[in-house]
């Protein structure tokens, strides 16, 4: 079963479900490439931090391997640090012969197209797609299985539709974390009297203005805040520090 791997935030049921089917949408594109590759299983990672290797992190955000993700693991554990280090040099999808037969498809020339993995250390194939898109964030999308028969133009267009993806995915984190856009001065009074327990009639008659705008203040800040109502919206303009 594919999962998607993120860290435990406490929000609305209505973010949580915004968030779960972005993470759905990557697993279906995931899936889907996976199947084209006619590969066995997947893996998405997230490189994190800038400058040396050593201050920089990869983690995994998303794979359908079997025995809770071990065979992701195994990856990261073997070849993150080299994953890492490749996105300073080069954007080639990195290839890999697993143990035994596990192969990848030896005749074709692949010269120009992806960076070789020497060695046999994993009991899989596997093609590591990197994406590098600067500030918005860095990853990899990793398809493995006991072989990959792969051409050029496989590669080149597997490519192309993985960095759209986690370009969306990336995009989509980024924005999450970014501060939210400012409250005006109308929004944060009303917020803040909603906050003190006032209802809209009464906000309304304390700043000279009809019921219907400031509920429309109010919804403006629900919305700035990414909040799916007011009390959440009282919250997060709590936690910023808009009001108290």
């Amino acid at each position: 079963m594919p999962q998607l791997h993120e860290r435990y935030d406490p929000e609305s049921a209505g973010a949580a479900k915004a968030r779960s089917r972005r993470g759905a949408d990557l697993l279906q594109q995931m899936t889907a490439l996976q199947r084209k590759l006619n590969a066995r299983n997947f893996a998405v990672f997230r490189v994190s931090g800038s400058g040396l290797t050593s201050k920089r992190s990869i983690k995994l955000v998303a794979d359908n391997f079997p025995g809770g993700s071990a065979g992701a693991q195994a990856v990261l554990e073997l070849y993150g640090d080299a994953m890492v280090e490749h996105l300073d040099v080069s954007i080639l999808p990195l290839l890999w012969n697993g143990k035994d037969e596990s192969s990848t498809s030896e005749t074709v020339d692949f010269d120009g197209f992806v960076t070789r993995l020497r060695g046999r250390s994993l009991p899989f194939a596997g093609i590591a797609f990197p994406v590098r898109l600067g500030s918005t964030g860095n990853g990899f999308a990793v398809f493995t299985s006991a072989y990959l028969d792969l051409t050029s133009e496989i590669i080149l267009d597997t490519h192309i539709q993985v960095t759209g993806a986690l370009a969306r995915q990336l995009q989509n984190e980024e924005r999450r974390g970014q501060p939210a856009e400012m409250l005006t001065e109308r929004e944060i009074a009303c917020l803040q009297m909603a906050g003190d327990g006032r209802t809209s009639e009464e906000i309304a008659e304390k700043l000279g203005l009809s019921v219907h705008t400031v509920n429309a203040y109010l919804g403006t800040a629900t919305t700035k805040l990414d909040s799916v109502n007011r009390i959440q919206a009282i919250a997060k303009a709590i936690r910023l520090g808009y009001i108290n």
